[in-house]
């Protein structure tokens, strides 16, 4: 049988497809040719942990549990079990000089991630079994509840920690293109605009009628089209913007977007 699960977005709608993390900036980062990148925050919080480096760190943590909490849930343990450990890696790669074994060159920042949770799992899950809720350090707030309902209809029994990882990756980085999408939005004053238009992104957007929504908005069909056909050139820019952070070349830009879209559609 196959199982498919529909990802629902934080601002209500379905997860988009491929229509055909803003790079964080701190303070005294050297400038070059290629955006800041998730490379440059792990450099910058391993050599020089500055409030303003650790607080990018952790807003970078924050975007990216998800992926974490599933591998490690995948691997066996139960919720609480999941929720400590995430929050003992996490704790663990901001204050421990792990940050400093990171190297770009050996390719993407996902690859890091994976890799590094593995290592920890297999090296420290005692100690990181002790750091309990409401005890000691916990840089990322996870809602179990909500990390649950992503987690138990998605996973199936044949599916391994790492395909499970990858997934919810992909779903992170669609997550924050959303979410910086619908900012941008919202400083023109058209969040509304972005939360009816968004339907458009989704592979359901063939069931929308454009003269339907344009007369229910008071506009012109032609005109809402010109609209969404914008709406979705922003989003290839933020989408490319969000990979371009989490990889070491600009060769690899394309080969990621094509994988988070393989891991989309398995």
């Amino acid at each position: 049988m196959n199982h498919r699960v529909r990802h629902v977005l934080p601002v209500g709608r379905p997860l988009p497809t491929v229509v055909d993390c803003v790079p964080i900036t701190m303070p005294d980062m050297k400038k070059s040719g290629f955006h800041t990148t998730h490379w440059s925050l792990i450099q910058a919080a391993a050599s020089d942990p500055t409030e303003a480096s650790r607080h990018a760190m952790s807003t970078l943590c924050h975007s990216y549990w998800h992926p974490v909490y599933a591998f490690i849930r995948r691997s066996g343990y139960d919720p609480d079990q999941s929720q400590d450990l995430t929050q003992g890696f996490f704790a663990r790669l901001l204050e421990k000089n792990d940050l400093s074994d990171a190297d770009q060159t050996r390719g993407r920042f996902r690859s890091f991630l994976l890799t590094s949770v593995k290592h920890f799992l297999a090296n420290e899950w005692d100690r990181a079994s002790a750091l309990k809720r409401g005890g000691g350090m916990t840089p990322v707030s996870i809602d179990l509840v909500k990390a649950e309902r992503w987690f138990s209809p998605s996973v199936l029994d044949t599916e391994s920690p790492e395909v499970v990882f990858e997934r919810r990756w992909a779903l992170s980085v669609l997550e924050q293109v959303m979410t910086r999408l619908r900012k941008e939005f919202a400083m023109e004053g058209q969040a509304d605009l972005f939360d009816v238009l968004s339907v458009f992104l989704s592979q359901d957007s063939g069931e929308v009628s454009y003269e339907d929504l344009a007369e229910e908005l008071g506009i012109q069909p032609g005109n809402l089209r010109t609209k969404v056909y914008r709406m979705r050139q922003k989003y290839r820019r933020l989408l490319r913007e969000e990979i371009t952070a989490t990889v070491s070349t600009v060769d690899e830009i394309s080969e990621e977007i094509r994988f988070l879209v393989s891991r989309l559609s398995d």
